[in-house]
């Protein structure tokens, strides 16, 4: 199984990720960056783009990647990775599905406000992260017009990682999921 954790830049998926790896037993993490790192690395470089997940090869390497590393290893795999385009999405999720394995889609969601202070307070990335808020408004968008009918919506606004972490857990080990019937979308407060 994967758990996919999607959400802007700098909401809290790596963070999460880690703690999550922790309460789900057999379970690895696997950043679907890296993918996109190596493609980078390729010398001489490849067309020029502003993001990695636009060349062609990186979504079915993430499949092929994830797909090998389950049939080696078995269990989960937790997979950190803002995906914002909705046909690289169901391009991921289809391949997925041809290997017969099963996604949980979650969505770590919080408001603009708290996003913008949580990228301003981030001393990893450095303060204010231009490419972490040039994110916040296709985000936004893909919230409003697909992503959150895609996946669980986690509404971290009030939540620690730690916290975010246990409600997913609890959502895969029962099988049940996170949605609150009375979230305007579906989510979790």
């Amino acid at each position: 199984m994967i758990v996919w954790l999607n959400g802007t830049h700098g909401v809290g998926k790596t963070t999460t990720s880690v703690l999550l790896q922790r309460l789900l037993p057999k379970s690895r993490v696997l950043d679907a960056e890296k993918v996109g790192e190596t493609l980078m690395d390729i010398t001489p470089g490849l067309p020029e783009m502003n993001n990695f997940q636009h060349w062609p090869p990186w979504r079915p390497l993430v499949v092929e990647t994830a797909r090998h590393v389950l049939d080696y290893t078995g269990g989960t795999l937790v997979m950190p990775m803002t995906v914002l385009v909705e046909p690289y999405w169901r391009e991921i999720s289809r391949g997925l599905a041809q290997h017969d394995i099963p996604v949980r889609h979650f969505v770590l969601h919080a408001d603009t406000e708290t996003l913008r202070r949580r990228i301003a307070d981030d001393m990893v990335t450095g303060p204010a992260s231009p490419f972490r808020l040039r994110h916040l408004e296709p985000y936004a968008e893909a919230a409003r017009t697909w992503l959150h009918n895609e996946a669980e919506v986690v509404d971290t606004t009030h939540l620690t990682p730690a916290q975010a972490a246990q409600r997913i857990a609890d959502a895969v080990m029962d099988g049940t999921s996170t949605a609150v019937s009375d979230a305007p979308h579906r989510g979790v407060g």
